[in-house]
């Protein structure tokens, strides 16, 4: 992984420092919280409903065991024992006081990590697929790309006040695994008829108050100019993008308002300018940056039947938890933090300090944070699995269901968050409770769930399968369902089903989602397949049907739904619900 050079150490320093002076202003007093407001927020430090929260870069997902250690001791010594792993694969930290940040920015530049540019209306951290490097689908790591753009982008001046937020996201792989389509610019690997090696750039894409897929603005950039060309992308955006109303101001509704082709043509004009430039990438340069991702000591192996007799627990952590591997005899396998009682995400010291110890007895001593609120450790030997999977369960992280109902997305919502509208902690918990059935889970198949406390979509809910979106209803907390999103190569955006739920009804209403698809399924078909092939309409007919015909005080309410003898037919079906 990429390590800091001189000039990296003496800047984190040097912020480290001015942070701390900025820090000791606001505790004298000299600083008002409206003018040390700006200075936080572009040290990751935002104030939430309970304390201060401290948001980490953790650049492309990639950490080493000792930052992972760093994570543990951040939680035990200045938190309440955990950190919360993001969709951008950040970790925050929830409880942490204001005299105490510097010093954890200082602990944190120990082992080469920041906090800079994880808030503010600037380029913010880039995401990657986590099994970069290891996948046998990819075409090029994208890890020394994602790396040259965030040397490029951190303090990058002309940058530094954008409209809006701005977020990066890149694969390399043919399987789309970095969700590309929904950031405000999206970079896939590609390969043109020449065999070289370029980008294929989207650009427009994002969630939040208005969710849109983004826009392909060009097919094939080579590699050597992407950082020019993407630049003059954020340049255009920089220019012209809303600031007169922050709802409004991200490069999606730019994109929108000009049209792709009237804003490619300004992008290109601008390229003009910088192409071949000072910013264009050479082969040096990539070699220098790509010398950090060198592959590990790998072992000259064999493909392994791994499968333990007949453990069936074993057997169902291999299906869901183990991913195959570019090198013969190594497996990529998921360290679940979905385990049923636990907030999504979430990770106790505990946790932290053992996935650093099974990253350096398995793994290399390396571990990828997922934007799916995993852990990935990349390369284990397939006759070290079942080792694994025991140390594993024993600290709770071997739960077998990633890509399943009970692999929820949530955020932290309004437990904590100043800008949620609803709790969405205490939901994924009800919910993982309701359909803790492994058996159930693996007969229902992949289903992406995700959960968002308020407007800004960050659990992503509009690209889940299932979406749940936390909405505020005279003062109530109430949740919308959509279903038919998904990400990927065939990303789609959700559609809401119809009017908002309570808290207490959401379980049902997923119970007859899953009713419906169980019935109308192919073999072995997906929810969102089915949701495809079907439509929306049986899905909401059924949440909203009455269990008797012309009810009267059903028809004069608004929700129709938790009625005692809903009856159930299909064969999934649990009488916990």
């Amino acid at each position: 992984m990429y390590r800091y050079d001189q000039f990296d150490h003496q800047l984190i320093a040097e912020r480290v420092a001015q942070f701390r002076d900025q820090v000791s202003r606001r505790l004298s007093d000299e600083l008002t919280e409206d003018e040390f407001r700006i200075l936080r927020l572009q040290n990751g430090l935002y104030m939430q409903i309970h304390a201060y929260m401290l948001r980490i870069a953790v650049p492309y997902g990639l950490l080493s065991s000792a930052q992972v250690r760093m994570f543990a001791h951040i939680a035990k010594k200045y938190d309440r024992d955990y950190g919360h792993f993001t969709t951008r694969q950040n970790i925050q930290f929830n409880w942490i006081k204001l005299p105490d940040a510097p010093d954890i920015l200082a602990d944190l530049a120990s082992v080469e990590m920041h906090a800079i540019q994880t808030s503010g209306n600037c380029i913010r951290n880039i995401t990657c697929d986590e099994f970069a490097g290891v996948a046998r689908d990819e075409i090029v790591d994208p890890r020394p790309y994602a790396e040259i753009l965030r040397q490029w982008s951190t303090f990058h001046p002309e940058f530094a006040y954008l409209p809006r937020k701005f977020k990066f996201s890149i694969t390399g792989a043919l399987d789309d695994r970095a969700a590309i389509a929904v950031h405000d610019i999206g970079l896939a690997v590609v390969k043109n008829d020449q065999g070289e090696v370029g980008f294929r750039v989207l650009v427009g894409g994002g969630l939040g108050r208005t969710p849109v897929i983004g826009s392909e603005i060009c097919a094939f950039v080579p590699w050597q100019d992407v950082i020019t060309y993407v630049e003059s992308i954020v340049r255009v955006y920089n220019q012209y993008g809303r600031r007169d109303n922050m709802y409004k101001a991200r490069i999606k509704i730019l994109v929108k308002a000009l049209g792709i082709e009237e804003f490619k043509r300004q992008v290109e004009a601008d390229w003009l300018h910088t192409r071949g430039g000072p910013c264009t990438i050479t082969q040096a340069e990539l070699n220098r940056v790509s010398a950090c991702f060198t592959a590990p000591a790998y072992e000259d192996l064999p493909d392994e039947d791994v499968f333990q007799g007949d453990n069936k627990a074993f057997a169902n952590w291999l299906q869901r938890n183990v991913k195959s591997h570019k090198m013969p005899g190594y497996a990529a396998v998921v360290l679940s933090l979905k385990q049923t009682g636990i907030a999504p995400g979430d990770a106790t010291t505990a946790q932290l300090e053992a996935a650093a110890e099974l990253a350096d007895r398995f793994s290399f001593g390396e571990v990828r944070a997922t934007h799916m609120q995993n852990l990935v450790l990349a390369d284990v030997k397939q006759t070290d699995l079942f080792d694994l999977w025991l140390s594993a369960q024993e600290l709770g992280m071997a739960t077998p269901n990633i890509g399943l109902l009970t692999d929820i997305i949530c955020c932290p919502g309004g437990d904590f968050c100043t800008l949620a509208n609803a709790r969405s902690i205490p939901l994924a918990k009800a919910i993982a409770q309701c359909f803790d059935d492994i058996d159930f889970l693996h007969d229902i198949g992949e289903i992406d769930l995700n959960i968002s406390g308020g407007v800004n979509a960050c659990a992503h809910h509009h690209i889940g399968h299932i979406g749940i979106l936390g909405v505020d209803k005279d003062g109530e907390e109430w949740y919308q369902v959509s279903i038919g999103g998904a990400q990927g190569n065939n990303s789609s955006i959700g559609k809401v089903i119809g009017r908002s739920f309570s808290f207490g009804q959401i379980p049902e209403v997923l119970a007859r989602l899953l009713t419906v698809y169980v019935e109308h399924r192919y073999d072995d078909e997906r929810f969102i397949d089915t949701v495809r092939r079907i439509g929306f309409e049986p899905f909401k007919t059924y949440v909203y049907a009455t269990p008797v015909e012309n009810d009267k005080e059903l028809a004069g309410a608004d929700y129709a739904l938790l009625k005692v003898g809903v009856p159930y037919d299909m064969p999934y079906y649990s009488p916990r619900f």
